[in-house]
């Protein structure tokens, strides 16, 4: 009884966090279309870029953490895919670029591969 409580509350949390992370995606996503309009350098960029960076900075530790239970190959190539972002976004609030698509369509990928 007791280990089947246990299991359950494993995986209840697991399910939890997944969809606490897909719900911070949609919102980087959501944020970064909104943002696309206006251009690079932005208000709504840089609001966008902000959201992004704190989330993928806070994703990156979490997956460089050892405790982490990702297959180390895994982890190594989301910490790449969040770096990718991280430099697309501040490229993006800094105006020097407008390639809105790389970024938002990596964080989709991401995000849809949560759910």
């Amino acid at each position: 009884m007791y280990q089947s409580s246990y299991a359950a509350a494993v995986e209840d949390d697991f399910a939890l966090a997944r969809a606490n992370e897909w719900r911070a995606l949609d919102r980087a996503v959501i944020l970064l279309e909104q943002a696309r309009p206006t251009g690079s350098a932005s208000p709504q960029t840089i609001e966008a870029v902000t959201f992004l960076r704190r989330l993928w900075t806070f994703l990156i530790e979490d997956l460089a953490s050892a405790e982490n239970a990702l297959p180390e190959a895994l982890r190594a190539s989301l910490i790449s895919i969040g770096m990718f972002a991280l430099r697309q976004g501040e490229a993006l609030r800094l105006g020097q670029s407008e390639d809105f698509e790389s970024v938002i369509d990596v964080n989709k990928m991401i995000r849809d591969s949560l759910a």
